[in-house]
């Protein structure tokens, strides 16, 4: 489908969504966050698809809400039901923010961010969101929402103190200031930082590293990593890695990586 404010790309194996709002540093409003769940819900039904790159257009990641458009906003007749996550399932309204991060933690395709530079609010938490992060040496990230009277919602209080630790989180929510790419590596926040001439082609060589590998294997290694930061009994997380390993012990992709190990040569899987 054709979009306005988002760009889609698939190259071997790999989507990359782009955020394209540059005059607005990709702040979101409504029809951005819209194409941007369309969008990811395109790439995760193309089987040709393994991987997906999220990346901004210009010199930003995404400056978060779009405070213009906010102010426009009149939310008097909205049930207070309509504004959280499963009303908006259930009364099937636009989508938003919301329910772009449980799409892209719940994809069964890895999601790269990679920040481009000024990564603000909710883009701070759209970032975090994602599986893995490359980050140009320009990026910047701030967490500032309590500087406009609101949190870090879309799951921010949820995802960050998984990021790097709730002491960490808390001084990152409630001092609100900048961190710098380095920082944000040190803290364990982003997997790399690259110079920012080599950002996409860095992103694109991860991406196209686990498109390579057997994509049943990648989409429930990740489902059972966020499984288990929620699972606190460590033998009822190994069943399920066993029941894991026995529907994978079955596949066509196994024998595939049998086989291409005993031959020498490179596998390819198909996802069977």
């Amino acid at each position: 489908m054709p979009y306005k404010m988002v760009m889609l790309e698939k190259e071997d194996g790999v989507a990359t969504i782009t955020l394209n709002r540059p005059e607005k540093r990709n702040a979101f409003n409504m029809e951005m966050m819209g194409e941007m769940d369309m969008a990811f819900d395109e790439a995760a039904r193309d089987k040709e698809v393994k991987a997906i790159i999220l990346t901004g257009a210009g010199t930003a990641f995404s400056a978060g809400l779009d405070f213009n458009w906010a102010a426009t906003m009149d939310t008097e007749d909205l049930p207070p039901m309509a504004s959280t996550v499963r009303g908006r399932q259930v009364t099937h309204y636009e989508k938003s923010l919301l329910t772009v991060v449980l799409k892209i933690q719940s994809s069964p395709k890895p999601v790269i961010a990679a920040v481009i530079g000024i990564t603000l609010g909710g883009g701070f938490v759209l970032a975090v969101c994602c599986d893995l992060k490359v980050v140009s040496e320009k990026a910047q990230f701030g967490m500032i929402q309590v500087k406009r009277g609101l949190i870090p919602d879309g799951g921010g209080t949820y995802l960050l103190p998984r990021a790097v630790g709730l002491t960490k989180a808390l001084e990152l929510a409630l001092v609100a200031d900048l961190i710098d790419a380095r920082e944000a590596e040190r803290i364990g926040l982003v997997n790399k930082v690259v110079p920012h001439g080599n950002l996409m082609s860095a992103a694109r060589d991860m991406a196209t590293k686990i498109a390579r590998n057997a994509p049943l294997a990648v989409s429930m290694t990740k489902a059972a990593m966020y499984r288990g930061l929620q699972e606190h009994d460590l033998a009822v997380h190994m069943d399920h890695e066993v029941y894991i390993m026995n529907i994978l012990f079955g596949t066509e992709d196994f024998k595939e990586g049998m086989s291409s190990l005993w031959e020498k040569r490179d596998p390819l899987f198909k996802g069977k």
